[in-house]
């Protein structure tokens, strides 16, 4: 069996977990060859004929009702702006890539909804989520040799069940080194076929030819962003899911060249997300020059350690513009 088939049987026994209020009753009373009743079976013909027949008659009456349409993990099928997202970052392999590699999935979860909480309106209802880099940028080739290493399924696997358990969003963070995006985001599709899965694109790890992560700033036209997000809104109207985050980060105006050409698709909440970390004055002029317009929305994110003076959720809320999206970092 492949591995591809393992996660897509790993994934749907999950989502059942999640789901199964309902479908705990469907197949109630039944034995374990799934029939209704193993002792209606008798050595009288006449009897086996009566139930062949009385079956043969229910079914032919019954109909078959499509389940409803998948949901968001708080209700609904719409992210923006019905939600404010708040999510923590990192690679569960490393403390030193964000804040989620350094507890277990379930601690984080813990964390993550202490870090939520005062994000929280009346009127706007905070919707948590992991964004766990699952695409690692490398200073070396690889087996690959794209400057890149993929996490295994089973991890993130389980950082999806402990996103289900606590009701929060688990988005797949990727940084491609030298490859393209869509090879590396199309490495998850059992994943990104699942309703609260979403997906962000780091270009500052989208190297070019002979360039190497971590020595020079990448960058990601929007033709590539385009190509990545209609495969993916392709996917939402296939499986009739709900509206799925897509996060775009960016800190430079480089990062993304012909940002006007970045196409709104149906099905994707698109996020321009930035990135900058460093000083108020800093942050404020980055979020100005970079934030998303209708109908893109925008990121801002925090950083526990390179912010000065880093903003606290009041602070964040009083904006002119205050962000769809926060994540911690």
């Amino acid at each position: 069996m492949s591995p591809h088939r393992i996660v897509a049987i790993a994934l749907t026994v999950v989502l059942a977990v999640g789901c199964s209020s309902t479908s705990e009753d469907d197949d109630a009373g039944a034995g374990p060859d799934g029939d209704d009743d193993a002792s209606a079976t008798t050595a009288d013909p006449s009897a086996t004929t009566a139930v062949e027949s009385s079956t043969s008659s229910e079914s032919s009456t019954t109909t078959t009702t499509a389940p409803p349409p998948a949901e968001l993990p708080g209700g609904g099928r719409e992210i923006f702006p019905r939600y404010r997202v708040v999510a923590n970052y990192g690679n569960a392999e490393s403390s030193a890539m964000g804040i989620l590699g350094q507890s277990t999935p379930e601690q984080a979860a813990e964390r993550l909804a202490v870090a939520a909480a005062p994000f929280e309106q009346p009127d706007r209802p905070v919707l948590p989520a992991f964004e766990l880099i699952v695409s690692v940028a490398q200073g070396s080739p690889g087996s690959d040799g794209n400057y890149s290493v993929p996490t295994d399924d089973a991890l993130v696997l389980r950082w999806l069940a402990a996103a289900r358990e606590a009701g929060m969003l688990l988005i797949l963070d990727i940084q491609p080194g030298t490859s393209h995006f869509l090879p590396e985001v199309q490495r998850f599709e059992e994943f990104l076929r699942q309703p609260d899965v979403g997906l962000a694109l780091d270009p500052e790890w989208r190297m070019g030819p002979g360039e190497v992560p971590g020595t020079v700033i990448g960058g990601v036209d929007a033709a590539e962003v385009n190509e990545v997000s209609a495969w993916l809104a392709d996917i939402v109207e296939e499986d009739d899911l709900p509206e799925k985050l897509f996060v775009l980060h960016q800190f430079t105006e480089s990062m993304i060249t012909n940002r006007p050409d970045v196409v709104d698709r149906p099905g994707l909440a698109t996020v321009y997300h930035v990135d900058g970390f460093g000083g108020r004055d800093v942050k404020l002029e980055k979020y100005e020059l970079l934030k998303g317009t209708p109908p893109f929305a925008t990121g801002l994110k925090l950083f526990y350690d390179e912010d000065i003076n880093m903003f606290a959720p009041a602070d964040v809320l009083a904006l002119e513009s205050p962000p769809d999206l926060i994540t911690y970092q």
